[in-house]
């Protein structure tokens, strides 16, 4: 078994303008527990702002204009999203002896905590929009180097079991965060500040103690980011990959089902249970603490049960299955009881296919030695509906509403059951390399 403090490549410097991808060799738990606390980390760190205090934020400078929220999280998705193939291309050609992905892990930690000390310090929602885009730029960053070295090093064998417990953690990871948001409520700096130093913390430590080794011995000279290898970074010729296509397709649209079913929680239970915004933090991390066990064994169940089986597919599809009875219950909900069976069988879902796909990714990935580039594409089917979707749902939930009535909620929630469902159905019947 390889050694974790060490590198992973021992072969000698490769050809001039060659990259060369590591070994795949069985990981120890050391290294996965690892992976799991940088991975939970990362997620609290970006998922806490989404999911509640950016919410409070911007209810604090703008009362009662909840749809600025989809403004602010769309904009900055939608800007990381330009940035990360070049993000991606250029971590895969970075010699250094902290490695490819190290470098970025550490950079986008350091942008996260910028971004989120500038939001409680923000006096309007400009400067609150622009603050967000530079934390969400240095978060996603920092998580997506964690998602890279999952390709570098992790085997065929253990993927499920990987991936489910790293989906494991970023489930639990925004539940804990909101709780901990929850209890410094009295703070604004340390509502956005708490999390993401607990995020920051995992990030920093991982590569100090499982270091990831010298990428010189992976990177020839000559390698370095040129206008060409840039705009092919973009896209992929789905004709040439045709799995890696109809899995991105299968992705895309499931999780814009997902975002238009989760971008304005915070508002949804306000509204459906009648309290203020600011008081919705706790309902929301009592749903989410009950979730949890249903999202652990969602993502164990299905990331063990499929490196068992062998068989990765029908879990995702019965992802997007359970997604959809969680959707309806909550479209439909108007009482706690209600709620909480929805958001269960919703986290139950999610973890089930997020963990199960990641499996399928990895599997499907055109070229490993190019990870970095491919993830940033892959991460386009989740970053694009992340953008988008918070932008498009302000107008679900003011069809056929009048001024001043309730939001629509019941409409975007069917709408994402429905996305989630022609997903599931993609991944099921198209991919054929997989079973």
């Amino acid at each position: 078994m390889t050694d974790d403090n060490q590198a992973t490549a021992v072969a000698p410097e490769p050809p001039a303008g060659q990259i060369t991808a590591p070994p795949l060799e069985r990981v120890s738990k050391a290294y996965l527990a690892w992976i799991m606390l940088a991975s939970f980390g990362a997620s609290m760190a970006i998922m806490v702002p989404i999911s509640y205090s950016l919410a409070v934020r911007i209810d604090e400078l703008a009362p009662g204009r909840e749809e600025l929220l989809g403004y602010v999280t769309g904009t900055a998705q939608f800007t990381y999203l330009v940035l990360s193939p070049l993000i991606g291309l250029w971590s895969d050609r970075v010699r250094s002896k902290l490695g490819r992905r190290t470098p970025f892990m550490l950079a986008g930690t350091v942008l996260g905590m910028i971004g989120l000390v500038a939001i409680a310090a923000s006096p309007s929602l400009l400067t609150v929009g622009l603050a967000w885009v530079v934390g969400m730029i240095g978060w996603s960053t920092a998580g997506q180097a964690v998602q890279n070295l999952q390709a570098d090093r992790v085997p065929e064998e253990q993927r499920g079991k990987v991936s489910a417990l790293a989906n494991v953690s970023t489930q639990i990871a925004p539940v804990l965060g909101i709780g901990i948001a929850y209890a410094v409520a009295s703070s604004t700096l340390l509502v956005f500040v708490v999390p993401g130093l607990v995020g920051a913390v995992l990030l920093v430590l991982f590569p100090i103690f499982k270091p990831e080794g010298d990428s010189r011995e992976l990177v020839g000279e000559g390698t370095g980011v040129t206008v060409k290898s840039l705009v092919a970074s973009y896209g992929f010729n789905p004709r040439k990959y045709p799995d890696f296509g109809w899995n991105w397709l299968g992705r895309f649209i499931f999780f814009m089902g997902l975002y238009f079913n989760t971008a304005f929680g915070t508002f949804f239970y306000a509204q459906r249970l009648d309290m203020p915004v600011k008081e919705v933090a706790g309902i929301v991390a009592t749903i989410g603490m009950l979730g949890i066990v249903a999202a652990t064994a969602g993502a164990i169940a299905g990331g063990f049960l499929s490196d068992k089986l062998q068989r990765r597919k029908l879990f995702t599809f019965i992802g997007a299955l359970l997604f959809v009875g969680g959707a309806i219950a909550e479209a439909f909900a108007y009482s706690m009881p209600q709620l909480i069976v929805g958001a269960v069988l919703m986290q139950l879902a999610i973890a089930v296919f997020a963990a199960v796909d990641q499996a399928i990714v990895f599997a499907v990935l055109p070229d490993r030695a190019q990870a970095g580039r491919y993830m940033a594409v892959v991460a386009f089917a989740q970053k694009i509906p992340s953008a988008v979707a918070p932008l498009l749902a302000p107008f679900i939930i003011t069809l056929g509403v009048a001024d001043g009535g309730d939001k629509n909620y019941t409409l975007l929630y069917l709408t994402g059951a429905a996305l989630a469902m022609i997903g599931g159905l993609i991944i099921m019947f198209k991919i054929k390399s997989v079973r």
